[in-house]
């Protein structure tokens, strides 16, 4: 059996065809909703996504007859996509996932209905200036978040860390439900501070190349005393005043805007994150190191800690998908490796913040 998955973004679509629970080829394209947003039309998203799903039945040597099930998830299903489905509210296991997915048939993309994975958002009435900030939303995280549960095995409370442009946090209760998410700038505000302000140079417009333990914890001790906006000048200070090479540098602002992240977990009304709570680390791997080090410094975070390899999160998004599919018989269960893949938890050690 083949089944096609689509993974759309802000400004990625990924489209991968699976073969009884084994990709047999991948492809992407620059092209998601910021296209929508731009132009006002939805028809440069259909034209990529249309490209990106022929790009992949070619790799793959298959067409699209061969295809039984097409799956979609992320911001394809938002309003700048191409079928908007709403948002389900939280508590949200793969079971309410699966019962709100929503089909369309959209020739001019795929002769195949497309199954459209919704999004999820927390519960908070009466929004106002008193309560907005509990209020927060997903597409495609939790998708990702429901194939990092399989392939974990996460069996008890915990909180899945998905960094990127929009890095997300996303609460899971101790029956695998969604029960709060929170966003925060973290990737856009490095990424600006990097290339669009006065640090540029003195970090050469460039990230950090590798980890620098002793600066990175520097940066985040930094912004929790002075404050983000004191901790990132200190980077041009550095470079001024100091014999820190850039790597060094880029570290110390590393540090500082992902400990901004951890003080929204400890205090955010959006999830309610309890210390002892398990602790899920995905993204690349200089991120992966980068958190798992931050997380073993600061005793507020005293749960177990995993630490995903790139193996674990490969395709997760459609390993996701399919999951969901799954719950809802669009996917039958032979379809799936037997047994299950299930990855032991790893614990880095833990490291204190120097004083």
């Amino acid at each position: 059996m083949n089944v096609l998955t689509i993974d759309t973004g802000t400004t990625n679509t990924r489209v991968t065809v699976w073969r009884d629970g084994a990709v047999l080829h991948r492809s992407a394209r620059q092209v998601g909703v910021r296209d929508t947003a731009i132009s006002g039309s939805n028809s440069v998203l259909k034209a990529g996504v249309r490209d990106t799903i022929a790009d992949a039945l070619h790799g793959a040597g298959i067409g699209i007859d061969a295809v039984t099930r097409v799956i979609a998830s992320g911001m394809i299903s938002s309003e700048l996509g191409l079928r908007q489905v709403p948002h389900v509210d939280v508590p949200a296991g793969r079971d309410v996932l699966a019962a709100a997915m929503a089909s369309a048939r959209i020739p001019e993309v795929c002769r195949k209905t497309l199954w459209f994975v919704p999004g999820v958002r927390n519960v908070a009435a009466d929004l106002g200036l008193h309560n907005c900030e509990a209020m927060d939303m997903m597409r495609g995280e939790e998708t990702e978040t429901m194939g990092l549960i399989d392939r974990l095995g996460i069996a008890a409370p915990a909180v899945v860390v998905l960094p990127g442009s929009h890095s997300k946090f996303v609460h899971l209760d101790a029956q695998q439900q969604v029960i709060g998410c929170v966003t925060t700038l973290a990737g856009e505000l490095l990424h600006v501070l990097t290339h669009n302000t006065i640090l540029a140079g003195s970090l050469e417009s460039g990230f950090a190349d590798s980890i620098d333990a002793e600066m990175l914890l520097a940066g985040a001790r930094a912004a929790r005393d002075i404050g983000l906006g004191r901790a990132g000048f200190v980077v041009r200070i550095l470079d001024q005043f100091t014999v820190y090479g850039r790597n060094a540098r880029a570290n110390y602002l590393l540090g500082a805007v992902l400990a901004a992240d951890l003080m929204t977990l400890k205090n955010s009304s959006a999830v309610r994150m309890s210390p002892g709570t398990q602790f899920v680390i995905t993204g690349k791997p200089l991120l992966r190191e980068a958190l798992a080090l931050l997380v073993a410094g600061d005793d507020f975070f005293s749960g177990r800690v995993t630490v995903t390899s790139d193996i674990e999160q490969a395709d997760l998004a459609g390993w996701g998908a399919l999951c969901i599919a799954r719950v809802r018989g669009l996917v039958p269960d032979a379809f799936f490796p037997q047994p299950a893949v299930v990855a032991a938890p790893r614990k880095p050690a833990r490291a204190k913040v120097p004083a």
